[in-house]
């Protein structure tokens, strides 16, 4: 399958004060706060949703097509996408602005202080689909996930009126979007991915409850956290998929994405629903186990032995087919 992944491109920079935040505020002079913490750590890390999801296809062997706004800063974090199998040529890097980034400061609290910068990101609603169909024969399908709100929009608008089968991923971007905007990405996807919040909140804002959800999209996927994943379609019974056991909760983020990363990857190599979840699931215990969302190792070997305790025998033999070559 020739499969855009259409989403944020960013970078983390996290950074560790050896303090508390409050030992530093004054109460009386909160209208006037200036100050300046000394840090002891900065860690840099990459990121955005759509590097995420591709550079996990990319690991398991796909070459998944990055679509998305980046700066002229981008060019080491695109040798290290490309280095691991991903498509980068459809990337539009600005001429004006540096690409997007988290900036977060956390005490010993673990409070933290944090900024977003959009930078590029506001570029991807300049950034059109056909072009890239072109390029690279055809798309298969396009995962629309949180961008620039205009681009997410303007992308599912694309999709419908060329064709294109689309997923909708609005995920962290539901916050900011009204119902119409929800009703505009999520209506003719053929897969939904959210969050069991984030399903909630589809509900409230569209108005459409779980029974509609189900005739206006083909397949709607809801990750539970610990517990896994629940899949749903229409007139059929829910497919539940429990995790791998972790040996180590390390850092939750990215997890999410390299859920997409291994259910996409298990739709190309034509697997049936639950398999392509168990798959996610799998991919989504390495990122769990380490620090960053684009850290992690996948050993053929070791990820079958795991993915055979977790799931059975059977269905390692089907991932292995794919897996080793």
């Amino acid at each position: 399958m020739r499969i855009a992944v259409a989403g944020s491109i960013a970078t983390d920079h996290l950074m560790t004060f050896p303090g508390r935040f409050a030992d530093q505020l004054v109460a009386e002079q909160l209208h006037t706060v200036s100050l300046s913490f000394l840090v002891d750590a900065l860690d840099i890390r990459r990121g955005g949703v759509a590097p995420n999801i591709s550079f996990g296809m990319g690991v398991l062997g796909l070459r998944p097509i990055l679509v998305g706004a980046a700066g002229a800063d981008f060019a080491e974090y695109r040798s290290w996408l490309e280095r691991n199998n991903v498509d980068c040529e459809s990337v539009h890097i600005s001429e004006t602005r540096h690409t997007a980034r988290f900036m977060c400061t956390t005490d010993e609290d673990h409070n933290q202080i944090a900024s977003f910068y959009t930078g590029a990101m506001a570029e991807a609603r300049n950034i059109e689909l056909k072009p890239i169909a072109d390029r690279v024969g055809g798309l298969d399908l396009v995962l629309v996930g949180a961008d620039d709100p205009q681009g997410m929009v303007r992308h599912t608008q694309e999709c419908r009126t060329r064709g294109y089968a689309f997923a909708a991923d609005p995920s962290q971007q539901l916050a900011r979007l009204d119902g119409d905007d929800i009703r505009e990405l999520v209506d003719g996807a053929s897969y939904l991915f959210t969050n069991e919040y984030e399903a909630a909140l589809i509900e409230t804002k569209t108005g459409w409850d779980a029974e509609e959800l189900l005739t206006r999209v083909g397949t709607r996927i809801t990750t539970l956290g610990s517990k896994g994943v629940r899949i749903e379609r229409k007139g059929e019974a829910p497919i539940v998929v429990g995790c791998p056991v972790e040996d180590a909760k390390v850092d939750p983020t990215g997890v999410g994405d390299a859920f997409r990363a291994g259910f996409l990857a298990g739709l190309s190599w034509e697997l049936d629903l639950e398999r392509a979840a168990q798959l996610g699931c799998m991919l989504a215990t390495l990122v769990i186990e380490t620090v960053g969302t684009q850290e992690y190792e996948l050993r053929p070997t070791a990820f079958l032995k795991r993915f055979e305790a977790a799931y059975g025998a059977e269905a390692a033999a089907e991932i292995r087919a794919h897996l080793v070559k």
